[in-house]
């Protein structure tokens, strides 16, 4: 199987081609969730705390770190913190500080409100009568109970009781531990429940939840795409970084767009520095459902390239888009997150192109939820998750390449419910496929939709908006001049 990858993916079946890409047409129609995905959401809670013995559980939330509360409730606190209580028998209270009150009657989870002014802003008032261990031990009833704690994400080492590991402010446990001891109650984290990567209920989504991560995956890909062909001598990095931002929506990641040397003075934002040719350059932005990352050179053709990394495209950049490449038509319902690392180790061996983290792992409200993808994963990839292609080589003396882009899995029977009840959004996966398959020459498996334009579209040399890099299947590899970086071109329609 390893040679027949080598085979079906080496290097010389890759190009530096003429490529369409496809037109931008920003989507400005925001997604809201329905009632019915709400209530799914908090049935597949309720069934897992059944399943796994749990009682009660607590989920935390702050602004960088609300997604699991903002699965049920819709919103998270902002600038507060903020707690959610659920019982085994659906019964909620939402504990807000000072500025979130208001926010209850929106939860689109019904609730009890409790007000905990210690999760205000400081010095605002907190003109309490109770401690903050008395405010929540006096609405909810802690005795001999099971009691989940969920932060934002799931401890994996070796070397700790992963279960007694929390990432939650040290008051909150503080608390929730004396009340847990005062009435025969245990606590533990319990961030499985929600992103474990085998089981956790927000892993596998329904078509309406596709369709709200749709929106931001595509949105983070134009946008991207709209920046990387306004690049050219001269402009700054804040100057594009303007294009990085749309409609006003949130991004999941730290905004990057780098040219040359990366963190001068530690900056890891967007500087007022000038692009030249021959710059590194990487670009990355993301909202929820998603980022899309892109990065080269400044260049129009490889002789523009500084003279140490002139083989640029056949050291790092063919290698890894052979990488992504093999990651997108490997992918499939059924295989293991195992068996889908092991392609990539076959292809882009780790020891030679130096990658060290999981290459793909599911997107969610987050950039990255949890991943299946690593050495010895048995986790079975299901229909209904999303996942994104992450693979980062670090070749020594040379700038990086990047094309992540995310994709959907839905078997038969989603994607009939997609086409059935949002026809505009089966639309877009039907174009993108048809591109993938008819112009970059990538064959998917049904079950994969292509969350946003740019999946599988990799433009090394950054000033060169015609020539992206182009996989010929088959026989194509041996038609014409096929090694490394000649030009070849696609006019396949689009």
């Amino acid at each position: 199987m390893q040679d027949d990858l080598k085979e079906k993916y080496s290097l010389n079946k890759f190009s530096l081609s003429k490529v369409p890409y496809l037109e931008m047409k920003f989507n400005d129609h925001t997604v809201f969730l329905s009632d019915r995905t709400y209530q799914e959401r908090k049935e597949k809670l309720l069934e897992a705390m059944k399943q796994k013995g749990v009682d009660l559980v607590f989920i935390y939330a702050d602004r960088e770190h609300g997604s699991n509360f903002e699965y049920l409730t819709g919103f998270i606190p902002r600038f507060e913190e903020a707690l959610l209580a659920i019982d085994a028998n659906g019964m909620a209270a939402l504990f807000l500080g000072n500025e979130n009150l208001k926010m209850a009657k929106y939860s689109r989870l019904q609730s009890e409100l409790v007000h905990v002014p210690y999760f205000s802003l400081p010095n605002q008032p907190m003109e309490n009568e109770k401690s903050f261990k008395d405010i929540i031990g006096d609405a909810i009833n802690f005795t001999e109970k099971n009691i989940g704690v969920v932060g934002w994400k799931v401890f994996t080492g070796q070397y700790e009781d992963n279960q007694q590991l929390f990432d939650v402010p040290y008051f909150i446990i503080e608390a929730l531990k004396a009340l847990a001891q005062e009435n025969s109650a245990q606590v533990f984290n319990a961030g499985n429940m929600f992103i474990g990567e085998n089981g956790g209920i927000r892993t596998v989504n329904n078509a309406d939840e596709i369709r709200y991560y749709e929106f931001g995956s595509s949105l983070a890909s134009d946008c991207v795409l709209e920046t990387i062909n306004h690049i050219e001598i001269g402009k700054t990095e804040t100057e594009l970084a303007s294009y990085l931002s749309r409609f006003g929506q949130p991004h999941n990641v730290t905004t990057i767009c780098a040219t040359g040397e990366r963190f001068t003075n530690a900056v890891i934002y967007p500087r007022n520095k000038a692009v030249k040719l021959g710059d590194k350059f990487s670009i990355t932005t993301g909202y929820k459902g998603g980022l899309t990352s892109r990065s080269g050179y400044v260049v129009r053709e490889a002789d523009e390239l500084p003279n140490e990394v002139q083989d640029y495209l056949e050291r790092v950049a063919i290698p890894y888009y052979s990488a992504v490449v093999a990651w997108l038509e490997t992918i499939r319902i059924g295989m293991t997150g195992g068996e889908l690392y092991q392609v990539i180790e076959t292809v882009l061996p780790k020891d030679q192109y130096h990658w060290h983290l999981n290459p793909g792992h599911y997107v969610s409200d987050e950039e990255w939820l949890s991943s299946p993808i690593y050495s010895g994963s048995n986790t079975v990839l299901k229909s209904g998750m999303l996942f994104q292609v992450d693979i980062i080589p670090s070749v020594p003396n040379y700038g990086g390449a990047s094309a992540e882009t995310g994709i959907a899995l839905a078997d038969e029977e989603l994607r009939k419910e997609i086409e059935t009840h949002y026809p505009e959004l089966w639309e877009r996966f039907s174009r993108r496929r048809n591109y993938m398959e008819q112009v970059l020459n990538i064959k998917l498996h049904p079950e994969v939709l292509p969350l946003s334009d740019t999946v599988g579209y990799f433009r090394p040399f950054l000033l060169n908006k015609e020539k992206a890099l182009l996989f010929r299947q088959g026989d194509q590899g041996d038609q014409g001049d096929g090694s490394p970086g000649n030009s070849q071109s696609n006019e396949a329609a689009i």
